[in-house]
């Protein structure tokens, strides 16, 4: 898309999500149009008159050309739904990210991906299942996602490497607040090889709680579908798991012992109508795919 640059700089704008920003593209079909226009105009479009000010705000002091330069410099890659190489089933969902930002490299194959989600409090029986899953979809040849926190996304994403495999990590903040810290580390090694990192959010924005159950749907609609291997019943993987529903998704979910809270998650997708799955064979002859 001609001047996509500045969509990098009305994607820093808060309250300026993906459905508004959309609307705003559908009637001024340039993004540097919508970067120029006024109060009144953007108004028309729908904006709050909050949102709308800050924009205003905002281009007096932010240069798109410098940001750039400057995503340059923190050797931080960038496209929006318009270029070629965006993730194919990404752009399928209801309100995919118009902007993504992301280090390390997308390749064909991560359109055969699945993710692997569950809580943060991971269990002994949490890892052996996470383990044996991913294990057995990363021989099969699927790309793994998750998204990098404590538990079961970390758990997912060190086992794809383990096994030589790729894995796909989403953010719930910018890709220089890495976030728990402690996974820094797990990014550094994904983006250097084994995958990519991205997130819809600008560099330095925080991971705050909000951004986590949006930043879900990205998980979700990377995927042709979610494993949730244990989580308790208010786990944000349940979420995750909700949006692949809505997105026509495949969602699977591993019984638990009935002794643990961390079993309740998956027997409740269970109810909802998940797929109960023992064995990564059982996913990958429900998703129609080659077996490992």
């Amino acid at each position: 898309m001609k001047n996509s640059h500045y969509l990098l700089a009305l994607n820093t704008i808060d309250g300026l999500g993906p459905v508004r920003l959309k609307n705003l593209l559908d009637h001024f079909k340039d993004p540097k149009l919508i970067w120029e226009a006024n109060v009144r105009e953007i108004r028309e479009v729908g904006v709050p008159e909050g949102v709308a000010n800050l924009l205003v705000e905002t281009r007096k002091e932010l240069d798109p050309d410098q940001m750039i330069l400057d995503l340059e410099k923190m050797g931080i890659k960038w496209m929006t739904i318009f270029d070629k190489e965006y993730p194919k089933l990404l752009a399928q969902i209801y309100d995919p990210p118009i902007v993504i930002y992301y280090k390390g490299k997308f390749i064909a194959e991560d359109t055969r991906a699945i993710a692997v989600v569950g809580t943060r409090r991971i269990t002994g029986y949490g890892k052996m299942v996470t383990e044996k899953f991913v294990t057995g979809f990363v021989a099969s040849g699927l790309t793994i996602v998750s998204g990098l926190a404590r538990g079961v996304d970390a758990c997912a994403h060190k086992t794809a490497i383990d096994n030589n495999g790729r894995t796909i990590a989403v953010l719930g903040g910018g890709l220089n607040k890495i976030f728990p810290p402690e996974n820094t580390k797990l990014a550094d090694e994904i983006a250097s090889g084994f995958g990519v990192v991205i997130s819809e959010f600008p560099p330095d924005h925080l991971s705050v709680a909000g951004n986590f159950p949006v930043r879900n749907r990205i998980i979700s609609g990377l995927s042709i579908g979610v494993l949730v291997t244990e989580a308790a019943s208010d786990s944000g993987s349940l979420i995750t798991a909700r949006y692949s529903l809505e997105q026509g998704r495949d969602v699977f979910a591993v019984p638990g012992p009935i002794t643990s809270d961390l079993s309740r998650g998956p027997a409740d997708l269970i109810k909802e109508g998940a797929c109960l799955v023992m064995d990564p064979a059982e996913v990958l002859e429900e998703l129609g795919l080659d077996r490992f």
